[in-house]
């Protein structure tokens, strides 16, 4: 029996490392009509809150939040890594999750989890998939109950026969030291599971780890067999339940976490694919209707499920291509990710243009096709995820515009592929240089993948080490160009936090950041704190009793007055001194929040201990500086509001001391009037010097306010809202309406006590960093100031330049002196600091003006040429060469002169010099046709400028080239030598 089951193991895990293709799969009932997938997802949701008491929470969306190791959320666990991390603020609503399950929006495309280059190959492979789910947080339950729920719901609601199902369990890892999980396997066989088919796996395949470092645990997971005994058993695994119990270290150790966690996720799409008994994920209700939508808008064949060599002109494969692609996309954009140029955008642009080639290539989609497809996912997903419908003609726009500009890059690529492999012989590779000139680091922007797969389809290969070697120095000039990444500092890992939970530290109090005060005069009177030193950590993070000695520590208090850095406002600084001894400061750089608690950032020049006594000062001015930014911020966004309309969503915010900025979903790019509106609104805001009303309530009551804003991002409970001009309890009063009219927001940081202190506020920068999301950087106060009469002095630059233009020039030199100044103009609004309405405006004007002084030095450049080419025809016989000199402003004037002798005497060839200060001499010449092939303008420049220790270039007909000499005779002598001897 032990060497059956042992065979049978062996035969199991190469099924599942093979990852079926799922021919084969036969129905659950061939009597009962399939569940549909809406029921499937409500069936599930409703199991955890019905029977087993979850709370069902939405699903996050698929653009991280503050997560920079991830492109895309692409599991269901995402959103609680603060949980399991450890650093979940206890005073949030999440901190206070215990059983919890939904359905969470995943895209795995780019990064370490990627399915892009397999979608459409196979018949299960998808970007866009919900992951079902359900957690228990801090023990709440653990293996056994986890195992047994997953059973009764897979058994007993859905009804999938118990003999179809196996499962697996960790089976050690005599490496890291950790035994074998027999007590998951224990609870399968108690659960009725044989032991044939309850098999032990490694590391590899049933121990889950969330990174490189952090929590992590053996996982168990349940496969079903698609043979269903007809034959050997062919798994595809549906459910895996992961149990977090250890922790991943730095140096590659694993340690007990302080708090154990269930952490589970099902696809639904292969779920439903085994309840509907459909050959593939793509034969469910999930995309059937996609499929028959692209049928109608394509007129191909209709989808018939072929793969491989089977699948003859990849028909099938680019239905499912566009059908997995434009999901991916509408969720993405719903979500305020937007085809882009770097990082998740970057992906989703990959995205597209692969689902427009597929598209308009295979499937001969017309123009436009795939935004006609959005409407369809809408109504299949939308119930479940009503961002889509909100967000669904913003979609629909936004993928039929980038289709079409893609399509235009397409039949340019295509005739450079067709135009490379005409020079190719029959073993060459394909350049990698071209394939990089198309690609999206390149100029045409085609995904490198669709570059390769157009070269496959027609047999070449490409040069892949050398788009290796410049894939490389590509990165490594962007990490010349990169800004500098800021630094995270101190932090608290999960075994500190999990120290400090034990011993029942509670989080600390920074109430006192808010205690500050207007005075009479206008002036902010900040209070100081008291506290006592609760705990110090070394810059390696542990946890000492004292430290001094100028060293840098980590400093935990039981309350403190600084801002710690969270909702885009940067820390506060400032210094602490001892109770009792004020002449020694402890400098603090900054406060950071860690699972609830400030670990403040100081230098320590003498010896500070744990249970001293202590007295902080925040920096005001640097405190000030922010308060006036974030209440600017608010006044921006509502600004924004009002200026777009009350559909304009913020994306993200940042400030310091010296600027802010504000990213804002625009369905285009804004306006240089609607700029200036916008900067007008805020202030006309601030010259009313309203009153800023602050004020903590229940979370509760911002639920259904109209026109309330608020991010995607958890806020606590009670949560703080911030109203300009209208007091908190007004604002929230659905009755009122006041939110429409005014900025209020749910918000946790720093803010004036009237706006009049902002002063001035001027957005003096604007880009687009994706399609749909524009950045705007700002300025406030006395900066503000200054940038507006940059500005100012800027435009009465540009209108007298304009002036000056309109009366005309009668030298070459005095216009090519005008045209100089436009140039410089543009260079100075270009970078200066000013008003970016001003700016986009200048630089208009400036375009025009510069074509104007192009025009005229032109115009008079002609004039001057022919007045000396007369001088010129004057003293030269007519004849075969002239060689001369002529006094010019330019090298363009030069060749001028040199094109006008030649039309005027067509069997001559010119050579002109032309001194310039300092010793250089301009050369410009043209070889009369006769005098071709034998005599060419540009070995007769090259002898030339050589002679003057220059350099010359051309064609055979006309050159120009530069040198430096005193001896211009000399330069003229071997100008005649070296023609006649060529004629």
């Amino acid at each position: 029996m032990a060497a059956s089951v042992a065979a049978a193991a062996g035969r199991l895990r190469r099924a599942i490392r093979r990852s079926p293709s799922w021919r084969g799969l036969r129905a659950l009932s061939s009597e009962a009509p399939p569940i549909q997938a809406a029921a499937v997802r409500d069936a599930f949701l409703s199991f955890f809150r019905d029977r087993h008491g979850h709370r069902l929470v939405p699903s996050a969306s698929v653009r991280p939040r503050g997560d920079p190791s991830l492109l895309f959320v692409n599991a269901g666990m995402n959103q609680f890594k603060p949980i399991f991390l450890g650093t979940v603020d206890p005073r949030s609503e999440m901190a206070g999750f215990r059983r919890v399950a939904n359905s969470q929006k995943c895209v795995r495309a780019g990064g370490r989890h990627s399915d892009l280059e397999d979608v459409g190959r196979d018949l299960s492979h998808h970007t866009f998939f919900e992951m079902l789910g359900n957690w228990a947080f801090g023990g709440e339950y653990f293996k056994e109950e986890a195992c047994s729920m997953a059973w009764e719901l897979l058994t007993q609601v859905y009804g999938i026969p118990e003999d179809r199902l196996w499962v697996s369990y960790f089976g050690g890892d005599p490496k890291a030291g950790l035994g074998p999980d027999l007590e998951s396997r224990d609870i399968w066989l108690s659960l009725g599971v044989p032991a044939s088919r309850v098999l032990s796996f490694g590391p590899e395949e049933n121990f889950w780890e969330m990174g490189d470092t952090g929590p992590c645990g053996p996982c168990t997971e349940i496969h079903y067999d698609l043979a269903g005994g007809a034959g050997a058993p062919q798994l595809v695994e549906l459910w895996n339940l992961v149990f977090m119990q250890h922790n991943r270290e730095a140096d590659g150790s694993l340690q007990p976490l302080p708090q154990r966690h269930v952490d589970t996720g099902m696809g639904l799409e292969r779920l439903v694919a085994v309840l509907q008994g459909r050959l593939s994920t793509y034969d469910t209700d999930l995309f059937s209707p996609l499929l028959d939508a692209i049928h109608q808008g394509c007129g191909a064949p209709p989808y018939s499920g072929r793969i491989g060599a089977a699948d003859e002109g990849r028909t099938d494969t680019a239905y499912r291509v566009v059908a997995d692609h434009i999901r991916t996309l509408s969720v993405c954009i719903a979500d305020g990710v937007s085809p882009g140029m770097s990082g998740a955008p970057l992906v989703l642009r990959r995205i597209l243009r692969r689902a427009v080639r597929f598209s308009t290539e295979v499937l001969r989609a017309p123009p436009g096709f795939l935004g006609s497809l959005v409407p369809v996912v809408v109504e299949t997903l939308g119930d479940a995820y009503p961002e889509l419908r909100r967000s669904s003609a913003q979609i629909a726009s936004l993928v039929s515009e980038d289709e079409a500009a893609f399509l235009a890059s397409l039949q340019r690529g295509r005739r450079v592929i067709e135009r490379t492999l005409k020079r190719l012989g029959p073993s060459d590779v394909f350049p990698a240089e071209v394939a990089w000139s198309l690609s999206l680091s390149g100029n045409l922007g085609l995904p490198l993948d669709l570059v390769e797969l157009m070269l496959e389809e027609k047999g070449v290969p490409l040069d892949t080490a050398g788009l290796e070697r410049l894939a490389q120095e590509e990165a490594q000039h962007r990490a010349l160009q990169a800004e500098p990444v800021q630094e995270q500092g101190l932090r608290l890992n999960v075994h500190a936090l999990g120290e400090l939970q034990r011993r029942g530290v509670p989080p600390t109090d920074d109430s006192p950041k808010y205690s500050y005060s207007l005075q009479p005069g206008g002036s902010y009177k900040f209070g100081t704190c008291e506290a006592q030193v609760l705990q110090l950590y070394t810059e390696d993070g542990t946890a000492v009793a004292s430290i001094g000695d100028g060293q840098h520590c980590g400093l935990l208090l039981d309350k403190t007055n600084f801002y710690a850095e969270q909702g885009g406002q940067a820390s506060d600084r400032g210094y602490l001194v001892l109770v009792g001894q004020q002449d020694v400061l402890f400098p603090v750089a900054r406060a950071q929040v860690c699972g609830g608690f400030i670990l403040h950032e100081v230098v320590a020049p003498e010896r500070l201990r744990v249970g001293d006594q202590v007295q902080l000062h925040v920096d005001e001015a640097w405190r000030l500086s922010c308060m006036e930014k974030h209440t600017a911020i608010h006044l921006l966004n509502w600004a924004l509001r009002q200026v777009l309309g009350p559909g304009t969503e913020q994306r993200g915010s940042h400030l310091n001391p010296e600027r802010l900025r504000f990213d804002v979903a625009t369905q285009a790019p804004l306006t240089p009037e609607q700029l200036r509106a916008v900067e007008v609104t805020v202030q006309k805001a601030v010259g009313r010097d309203e009153a800023v009303y602050m004020e903590e309530v229940a979370l509760a009551r911002t639920a259904h306010v109209p026109g309330l804003r608020s991010l995607d991002e958890v806020y606590p409970d009670p949560v703080r809202v911030v109203s300009v001009g209208v007091p908190v309890a007004h604002a929230l009063d659905p009755a009122s309406q006041a939110a429409l009219h005014t900025s209020v927001e749910l918000c946790c940081g720093t803010h004036l006590l009237r706006t009049g202190a902002i002063g001035d506020l001027v957005i003096i920068g604007e880009r687009q960093l994706v399609k749909g999301i524009t950045r705007l950087l700002a300025v406030n106060g006395e900066q503000a100031q200054q940038a507006r009469e940059v500005g100012q002095r800027l435009a009465q630059e540009v209108e007298a330049a304009a002036a000056r233009l309109s009366q005309g020039s009668r030298h070459v030199a005095e216009a090519h002196r005008l045209s100089k100044d436009m140039g410089r103009l543009t260079d100075a609004v270009d970078t200066a600091t000013m008003p970016q309405w001003q700016r986009r405006e200048l630089q208009a004007t400036l375009k025009a003006l510069q074509r104007r002084a192009n025009t005229a030095v032109r115009k008079l450049e002609m004039g001057q040429a022919a007045q000396k080419t007369q001088e010129l025809l004057q003293r030269h016989m007519e004849g075969p060469l002239i060689v001369d000199t002529v006094s010019t402003e330019s090298l363009s004037m030069l060749v001028k002169v040199v094109r006008q002798l030649c039309t005027q005497a067509p069997g001559t060839s010119v050579l002109l010099l032309s001194p310039q200060p300092l010793g250089k001499v301009l050369c410009a010449c043209q070889v009369a046709q006769s005098a071709t092939p034998a005599f060419t303008a540009e070995a007769w420049a090259l002898a030339v400028c050589s002679h003057m220790g220059g350099k010359a270039w051309g064609s055979r007909v006309v050159a120009q080239g530069t040198g430096s000499t005193a001896d211009l005779e000399a330069a003229l002598s071997a100008a005649r030598a070296y023609a006649l001897n060529q004629l």
